[in-house]
């Protein structure tokens, strides 16, 4: 059974290049063989993920993303079970949200920024739909 997480977190530590390469270096080295994909937008210390994947392996991720000290304030966003992946040509996407235009933002919220701990799932998931038709989403394919 395949599954969609979203999840939004701050970095614990203040964000850096260094940060982020972990993070999807470990994405990428994990993912494929685990048959998990998605995307992961930031904007300065913010962080929201997709996940799909089957319900295991999506939930032990998700569980170990809880405990990694890179993150705090780790709030589920979104959770589904799902007959097809929306992420499937991502082992670990990734959209840099200060470079999108603020216009896109304010479609899903009441700021020009990206807030996830204030708006509903469903308008984080539809902002991410967005970026994937507009080809924003930049990362390696699995």
């Amino acid at each position: 059974m395949l599954v969609r997480l979203l999840y939004a977190s701050r970095a614990a530590q203040p964000h850096n290049t260094e940060l982020l390469d972990s993070i999807l270096l470990q994405s990428h080295r994990h993912n494929p063989a685990r048959g998990l994909t998605g995307i992961l937008c930031y904007s300065g210390d913010l962080f929201i993920q997709v996940l799909e994947g089957s319900r295991n392996e999506v939930s032990a991720l998700y569980n170990s993303i809880v405990k990694d000290s890179r993150h705090d304030n780790v709030e589920l966003l979104h959770f589904e079970e799902i007959t097809e992946r929306r992420f499937a040509n991502w082992t670990m996407g990734q959209v840099n949200l200060a470079k999108i235009n603020p216009s896109l933002l304010l479609r899903f919220s009441e700021k020009p920024t990206l807030d996830p701990f204030s708006i509903r799932g469903s308008a984080s998931m539809a902002l991410l739909e967005e970026l994937i038709a507009t080809a924003a989403i930049v990362g390696r394919s699995h």
